[in-house]
Order: structure tokens, then C-alpha cells, then sequence
């Protein structure tokens, strides 16, 4: 078994992943995986950085299927003992104009950006080693989405005492809302991402409550943040960052010293603190 540091960022063959890989690969000492669901674009990606005289590893994951999530678990748990950084950042969205059903986006957007996140979560979190860091990637979208929703749902998303189940019961009632065209007059907002986004800051909040209450000791260090407006196959060519840029805080959060007590569970953007 190895005793090198490892670090794992998910959907990390283009965009902002791949742009935290790159970082990763100049400043983590120690292993550094890139992972997509192809991979033959994996590999492209981990050539396109070789060639920039930096090493990074490839390894197969798809969020959306419990059964790669779990290989990606066997291979880190017997090769390295566990796992030092996790960075979720996988996820998916549908441009603005797409004429796909809103029901039909609400389900599969959640399937991956939320239910693909926690799954990555619940068979990865416990493999992290103390004084490791765990990102999720959200979206600022997810603060206006908040305020786009019911008082109700806003307290209950703000809640220092909601649980995982509580939350996972309220991701699949939206989508169930939204089946029945319902969604709005159930206090939801009109974006799938945003709602998707929600969850995966609520869920980044509950999770650090977690390890204050069954890991305090091992001092590890969970956060959202929002990587702000990239210029991505996702967000297009008319955002205001570049890839290294939107990169930036993820990479500070992966990266905080091991002195460090702090962030921990919390939403950031541009390195700063967010109030939920």
C-alpha cells in the first residue's frame, strides 16, 4: 500500500475540473487523479497535461453509477489506504433554451448534481484520511434559487438540524412536484440546477456537522463553494472567468494548511465566507 497523498477530482477531464486537476498537479505532494465517465477522454486530458510536463493518474468514474463509484472506492482503499482530497465537482446542467420537459430536466439534473454527489460522498467520506479536504462544487445559483423559494422551504434548507434523509426526501419531492406540475404553488423555483445546486450546499452542511459529531479529532475540513461564472462547455462563451480562475477557490479549499480549524462547512465564493 502506498503512503503517498492522494487527491480525486470527479468530471475532471474538461471545464473547471480539469482546470483543478492542473492546479492540483503544480501544488498537491502527492497523487493526483483525474476521472470522467469516458475513458478515452480521461486519458486525452491526462496526455494534454503531460504535455504540459505535469502528472496526473486517470481513473473511471460516472456519478450516476453506484457500481463505478464503488471500483473507484476499492482501488483507493487497497492501493492508498484511503483518500486525502476529494473534490466533487462533477455535474450537468441544460442550457437556457432547451425544449426538454421541465419534468424530465428536474430528474436528471438532481440524478447526477445531487443524488450522484452524495452517493460519491457516502462510499468516498469514509475512506478520507485525517486532516484531509473534502469540496463540493456548487453554484451561487443555488444562494438566488434559495431565495426563489416558499419561507418554508427556506428555513427548512437553512435548518442547522435537517438530515440527510430530510434532505433527500425534499430533492425527491421536487422532482415529484415537478412531475405533477406542481413545483410552484409547492414554493419551488423554476430551475432544476439551481434546486440541484441547493442540495449539494445543504448536504456539504450537514456532512461537516457529521464529522464535528463522529470525527472531531481527525480534523477534516468539508465545504461548498461557488467557482463563480466560467467560461465552460457549460456556462459558454460569454462567462467572466477562465477556467484557471473559476478553479481558484476549489483549489484553495482543497488545499488548506493542515494547522488550519477552518473553513468548515460553508458556502464560499472568491475564497470568502457566504452567508447561506
Amino acid at each position: 500500500m502506498s503512503n503517498v497523498p492522494v487527491a480525486v477530482v470527479t468530471g475532471s477531464n474538461k471545464g473547471i475540473g480539469f482546470a483543478i486537476v492542473r492546479a492540483l498537479c503544480k501544488q498537491f505532494p502527492g497523487d493526483v487523479y483525474l476521472t470522467a465517465r469516458d475513458p478515452g477522454r480521461g486519458q486525452e486530458a491526462v496526455a494534454k497535461l503531460q504535455e504540459e510536463g505535469l502528472r496526473a493518474l486517470f481513473h473511471q468514474l460516472d456519478i450516476d453509477d453506484l457500481q463505478s463509484i464503488r471500483a473507484l472506492r476499492d482501488f483507493l482503499k487497497e492501493k492508498y489506504g484511503g483518500l486525502n482530497v476529494l473534490v466533487n465537482n462533477a455535474g450537468i446542467a441544460f442550457k437556457v433554451h432547451d425544449t426538454t420537459p421541465f419534468a424530465v430536466q428536474a430528474e436528471v439534473t438532481l440524478k447526477t448534481n445531487f443524488f450522484g454527489t452524495r452517493n460519491v460522498c457516502t462510499e468516498l467520506l469514509p475512506l478520507v484520511k485525517p486532516y484531509g479536504r473534502v469540496v463540493n462544487v456548487s453554484s451561487m445559483v443555488s444562494s438566488s434559487a434559495l431565495g426563489g423559494c416558499s419561507r418554508e422551504l427556506q428555513q427548512k434548507f437553512r435548518s442547522d438540524t435537517i438530515t440527510e434523509d430530510e434532505l433527500v426526501e425534499l430533492m425527491t419531492k421536487f422532482v415529484e412536484d415537478t412531475k405533477k406540475s406542481v413545483h410552484e404553488k409547492e414554493g419551488w423555483p423554476n430551475t432544476a440546477y439551481g434546486v440541484s445546486k441547493i442540495g449539494v450546499t445543504v448536504l456539504s452542511r450537514i456532512q461537516a456537522r457529521m464529522l464535528n459529531e463522529k470525527r472531531k479529532g481527525d480534523h477534516i475540513l468539508l465545504n461548498a463553494c461557488c467557482p463563480g461564472w466560467v467560461r465552460t462547455d457549460m456556462a459558454g462563451p460569454k462567462a467572466t472567468k477562465s477556467p484557471d480562475e473559476g478553479a481558484e477557490t476549489p483549489v484553495y479549499l482543497a488545499l488548506l494548511p493542515s494547522d488550519a480549524d477552518g473553513p468548515h462547512g460553508q458556502f464560499l465564493s472568491n475564497k470568502t465566507v457566504r452567508t447561506w
